[in-house]
């Protein structure tokens, strides 16, 4: 492999900062700027900063922060961090977006690497501690979406989930989060924001199949429920906010009927699941443009503006809280009504197509693409590992 360093200008031609992308392609290296074919790609946003002081939003995650999306060819402009860069670029002007997101990302594999290369670093952690050392003190927002994959090495042939299992995996999930969470905010700077999300619940579709698949529905809920609980506790102890994802999707309302097309009436949680992802229509969890919507404003309204970053001191960074509050752990991303996933809505504009729900949900994908366009570049800079 060769690597290669471009130096990206804008628009008014104005530097930006470096990047680095490696490729071989029947012996040729690929400048970063073209469309790389299975190759999922961390991707700076390079935007103007009017005239403002370069500060960075830094994402991590799986397959939700590439904004995968089935049968789309390379990554979508409708990943969650994406829709919140724009708004929190609102607030800051002269903020840049660096995108590290690994599709079948685990917490393992985000420490210790096995999932994307990244040239000079071990794994996604890696990538984000060098990129916070580089522009140290400039780091204004983290965020941070992992633990998906882990829980799918739990599911069953029958769609289920294995609870035995997955309570060993909650306890890999909780110290791999407890590792990546104090790494990173010990890289941050005072005013560095940090948030994570819970997960949203895709076995919910299994409603749709009858009686034993309501009863799937019914026993996922208190078992993704106890994995979002670690999940929380595991950012609340380091000082994360907690988007409160599962809570926008109406994760736990089994409560509410609303009329679903072609099903009758449902669950609001099953509507809200068929409506937001892609897994009553095309059998895939993933979340549709509106599912990312909703992710980018759980984000969004547990961000607060971010203060002039400053350097961490050199013996320490800062102290992770551990006193939150159990309703800080709960943060919601706002009403059912702001966020357009209530049943009112739901039944106004109603539900995607239906169809035979997976067996086995993976969040797990494939390769995807790098993509430039306009003045937001996106550049390869990383190479898928293994076969998954």
């Amino acid at each position: 492999m060769h690597i290669i360093q471009r130096l990206f200008r804008t628009r008014d031609g104005q530097p930006t900062p470096t990047v680095w992308t490696r490729r071989r392609v029947s012996g040729v290296i690929v400048a970063a700027t073209v469309t790389v074919l299975g190759v999922p790609s961390l991707a700076t946003a390079v935007q103007p900063t009017d005239g403002k002081e370069t500060t960075y939003y830094i994402s991590l995650g799986d397959s939700l922060a590439t904004g995968y999306q089935p049968g789309w060819e390379g990554e979508s402009d409708v990943a969650y961090p994406d829709q919140l860069f724009k708004k929190l670029k609102q607030r800051e002007p002269g903020l840049q977006h660096l995108r590290l997101g690994c599709t079948g990302e685990t917490t393992d594999s985000l420490v210790n690497g096995g999932k994307c290369d990244y040239p000079n670093a071990k794994s996604q952690l890696d990538a984000a501690l060098k990129a916070m050392a580089e522009h140290r003190g400039k780091i204004s927002y983290v965020t941070l979406n992992i633990g998906a994959n882990d829980i799918n090495q739990c599911v069953e042939a029958t769609g289920a989930l294995d609870e035995l299992c997955l309570g060993t995996t909650t306890q890999s999930i909780a110290k791999n989060l407890a590792q990546m969470t104090s790494a990173l905010r010990q890289a941050g700077a005072e005013g560095t924001r940090y948030a994570g999300a819970t997960y949203y619940n895709p076995f919910l579709a299994s409603w749709l199949l009858g009686e034993m698949g309501q009863q799937v529905a019914k026993d996922s809920a208190s078992l993704i429920g106890a994995g979002n609980k670690i999940i929380s506790q595991g950012y609340a102890a380091a000082g994360f906010k907690v988007a409160n994802v599962d809570g926008a999707f109406s994760s736990d309302d089994f409560g509410n009927l609303v009329d679903a097309p072609g099903h009758g009436k449902v669950p609001a949680n099953v509507a809200t699941i068929c409506q937001l992802t892609w897994q009553c229509s095309k059998r895939d969890p993933h979340p549709n443009a509106e599912g990312h919507r909703v992710i980018a404003g759980a984000f969004e309204a547990v961000l607060p503006a971010s203060s002039t970053p400053q350097p961490p001191t050199d013996d320490a960074g800062p102290e992770p809280s551990g006193s939150h509050a159990p309703s800080e752990l709960a943060a919601t991303a706002g009403s059912k009504s702001s966020q357009g996933t209530g049943p009112e809505k739901l039944t106004e504009e109603g539900l995607a197509d239906t169809g035979s729900s997976s067996s086995t949900l993976l969040f797990a994908g494939i390769g995807l693409v790098a993509v430039t366009a306009g003045v937001a570049t996106s550049v390869a800079v990383r190479r898928r590992s293994g076969t998954r």
